[in-house]
């Protein structure tokens, strides 16, 4: 047979058909499809349920696929100066941005652990997790001004007359990105400005300053070295407050002590408010969420909480972020978890499928219970919110876990990510499929709110200032892991023991704390195999540097089949 070289341009002799490819991770529901986070949220009313079934029919869909490949390769822009040079300090996002952020407000992400919802009463950090947790498994760039705005509340909370003014609009379900002044539009997104370029995590070393103008108010000047979303229509900022020169009768002085600032992007009359943006990150991932280096001259600021009260201030915030980081990562994790199960059901690799293939599913089962204790523990974590403020075992779980569990869950992704794409092989590692995105986002939750350095020093503190916490802490997994776990909870203790002399170890009693919380919430949870194999493998003293180390007397398809069940898509 004779083919012509224009036979071959028409493509009318060489089109291929695509076989032993996995169907394209879509069309499917996220939430209907994962037996582990539905029985983890069974206990829920009716009808909170079916808007995760909704939900999760929606990030599993097509439609929901490409807004975050687009948003996450058509990157926000930064326009300093309109056609005549006039400055204005805008970011232009992709439509694909703007059609997640209307989603996710929509869902009241940004806001409805504040909310008056009856069916939402007394789980409302539970049942925002879960929506978070599917939210993030599909993009999660977006989320970050979402847990801003969310987080922002608890430390507006500390003014309750600004708080008056600007909850109503923050806990608006409309998204309005339009470039007006707050008291103009529908809802109101929040970002933090705290880090500089020589502080860092220690935001005591903040060289900005703040000078009283009138009651309430103050002038900024200075630079924050990160500020992300800078499209919020307001940022929490820290400050070095000064003393008045007219009071004074001489310069300012720096009292060394931040205070925090609610500090709005735009006037009343629509003008700038002295944020000058230098310039975009060019970011590792967060890809489609603009962050920003800016500097504020005579930023216009009401002051929120005591003066020289601005740590404080925003460690009500804080906490709350710490949660999404967790929960974030969990999302991520499972995400990854599923699309690495689903190829492996359709790929052959030498005669057999690859789920069939023991090495392969005993790396898919030992994944699968990193996934489920992280999904397990960060939801855990949320119901301690719910329920610190009547219980005070709850309060003392928030108070020791949320770094604990941030720092668990947050380090896990990364690897585990990295474990999916491998599973996958060449698949996983273009950027047109998820996963490449997935483990680029990873590594930021471990940064964000604080490094894994700075999480241990937190449980320590945490720990000096209430002994007795890690003991209430414990006796609640008693109740979980029962009297066969003695052992187990000498060795915590033991650990405990020395960290507190020596904090250079202290990373070795977190991570023994974090799985063996992570044990008794799935014994809780789930008990069986599962939760067996979890507390086995993760805590009998195994040295384990990479996955596919499960036992092989654990039946790691059924592990595998219950967390990912097939899916039709």
């Amino acid at each position: 047979m004779n083919i012509t070289g224009q036979q071959i341009l028409s493509g009318t002799d060489n089109s291929r058909e695509v076989f032993n490819q996995s169907p394209l991770y879509q069309g499917f529901n996220a939430y209907g499809s994962d037996p582990a986070l539905m029985r983890l949220s069974e206990h829920l009313p009716g009808s909170v349920l079916e808007t995760f079934h909704s939900l999760g029919q929606w990030i599993g869909s097509a439609e929901a696929n490409e807004l975050a490949r687009l948003a996450n390769t058509e990157l926000p822009k930064l326009k300093t100066h309109d056609s005549k040079g006039n400055r204005i300090d805008q970011v232009e996002y992709h439509p694909a941005w703007h059609a997640l952020m209307r989603r996710s407000v929509a869902n009241g992400l940004h806001c409805s652990i504040w909310d008056s919802s009856e069916d939402e009463r007394g789980h409302r950090n539970f049942i925002r997790a879960i929506r978070y947790i599917l939210s993030a498994g599909s993009e999660c760039g977006h989320l970050c001004p979402v847990t801003m705005t969310n987080a922002s509340v608890a430390a507006i909370m500390t003014s309750p007359n600004i708080l008056k003014k600007w909850l109503p609009q923050i806990t608006s379900r409309k998204y309005d990105s339009s470039q007006r002044p707050p008291h103009l539009k529908s809802g109101l997104t929040i970002g933090m400005g705290m880090t500089e370029k020589q502080g860092g995590t220690d935001v005591r070393a903040n060289i900005s300053t703040a000078t009283p103008v009138e009651e309430g108010l103050w002038r900024i000047n200075g630079h924050k070295w990160f500020m992300s979303a800078p499209m919020c229509d307001a940022f929490l900022v820290l400050a070095q407050s000064t003393k008045s020169a007219a009071s004074e009768g001489s310069g300012d002085a720096v009292t060394g002590q931040p205070s925090c600032f609610l500090v709005p992007r735009l006037l009343p009359d629509g003008s700038r408010n002295g944020l000058a943006f230098q310039r975009l990150k060019d970011k590792l991932g967060n890809c489609s969420n603009a962050s920003s280096e800016v500097e504020f001259t005579d930023s216009i600021g009401h002051l929120l909480g005591e003066e020289n009260k601005g740590v404080r201030v925003i460690l009500e915030m804080v906490t709350l972020t710490r949660l999404d980081c967790a929960t974030s990562s969990a999302g991520l994790m499972r995400s990854a978890l599923a699309e690495a199960v689903h190829h492996c059901r359709h790929r052959k690799t030498f005669g057999n499928y690859l789920i069939d293939q023991p090495i392969m599913t005993r790396v898919l089962a030992d994944m699968t219970l990193d996934v489920t204790a992280a999904t397990a523990l960060s939801l855990r974590l949320a119901r301690s919110f719910d329920r610190a403020g009547t219980d005070q075992n709850e309060a003392a779980y928030a108070r020791l876990m949320t770094p604990v569990v941030k720092y668990w869950v947050c380090k896990t992704a990364p690897p585990l990510i990295a474990e999916a794409m491998e599973c996958l092989g060449g698949n996983g590692y273009v950027e047109e499929g998820n996963l490449a995105r997935h483990y680029r986002e990873s590594p930021v939750n471990a940064i964000w709110e604080g490094s894994g350095n700075v999480m241990c020093l937190d449980v320590l503190r945490v720990m000096k200032r209430g002994p007795r916490l890690l003991e209430a802490v414990i006796a609640g997994m008693e109740n979980d892991l029962g009297a066969d776990a003695a052992k187990m909870f000498d060795v915590l203790k033991a650990a405990a023991d020395v960290a507190m002399k020596d904090e250079g170890s202290a990373r070795l009693f977190v991570e023994q704390l974090a799985l063996t919380a992570a044990a008794a919430e799935l014994k809780h949870s789930f008990g069986g195999e599962l939760s067996d194999a979890f507390a086995e493998s993760r805590l009998a003293g195994a040295w384990r540097s990479t996955y596919g180390m499960l036992d092989a007397r654990y039946n790691a398809r059924g592990i595998v089949d219950y967390a990912c069940p097939p899916l039709t898509v």
